[in-house]
């Protein structure tokens, strides 16, 4: 009989061996990802079992809705990391960066050089979902000025620039790397982002990609990844996150 349904690759065999997921929310009780420890090893032993044993998970840096110190993440990345060692889970590679809004608080922080990076210098930053800041292009030539290279969170979710592709180009231009969240090529966050993914993607603007895990829902709608289409797509991008290794 005719199988008309299309053989998926597991999850557990879509991540190349030194992947390195460089965005996550991670660390407990600190913005909207896990909420206590419990929870923080409970994501991490289901992305071991997808086939992720490196982080660089980064926290919400974002005005007074989540104020985060660079003092207060690494506190709880000691916490995260001495449970690990406890469960005898020590062969997990977890390291903390940030995900900053670019607002004004950032440019204090940048000021005072009070960031934390993804390796020596690769900044993970964000916009509001609204519009971008009057001064985005200020601030991406700033963050550089500082010896930093700006990453921009998942560039594609930023719908006022769906109709506006050429403000994409003019971002890449400025020197900022774009970083894809995965799950935005399932359409688990609307048809529109996924058709921009996509786009950006055929366009070579994509440079990294990371899980932009907060919870459990978003860990289950991974399993839709395993698809030729997504695979094709995310295979090159995978092997660029090895860079932070």
């Amino acid at each position: 009989m005719l199988n008309l349904f299309k053989k998926k690759t597991p999850i557990s065999e879509v991540f190349p061996i030194d992947f390195v997921d460089i965005h996550s929310h991670l660390l407990p009780g600190i913005d909207d990802g896990a909420k206590t420890i419990e929870d923080s090893i409970s994501l991490i032993s289901k992305m071991e079992e997808y086939g992720i044993r490196k982080f660089v998970t980064t926290p919400h840096v974002l005005g007074s809705v989540w104020p985060n110190s660079s003092d207060t993440i690494l506190d709880k990345l000691d916490l995260v990391q001495e449970e690990l060692e406890k469960r005898n889970m020590s062969h997990i590679q977890i390291d903390a960066a940030a995900e900053y809004m670019l607002d004004e608080q950032f440019c204090e922080l940048l000021k005072k050089r009070d960031l934390l990076t993804i390796r020596e210098d690769s900044l993970l930053v964000e916009m509001s979902y609204f519009n971008a800041p009057v001064n985005l292009f200020e601030i991406l030539f700033d963050i550089q000025l500082a010896g930093y290279n700006p990453i921009l969170a998942h560039p594609e979710r930023y719908n006022f620039y769906h109709k506006k592709f050429d403000v994409y180009e003019k971002l890449k231009n400025a020197g900022c790397r774009f970083q894809l969240n995965i799950l935005s090529l399932t359409g688990y966050y609307g048809d529109h982002v996924k058709k921009a993914a996509e786009k950006l993607i055929e366009l070579n603007m994509i440079d990294f990609v990371g899980t932009d895990t907060h919870h459990h829902k978003h860990l289950e709608a991974m399993n839709n990844l395993g698809t030729k289409k997504i695979l094709k797509q995310l295979q090159p991008l995978l092997k660029n996150n090895q860079l932070f290794v």
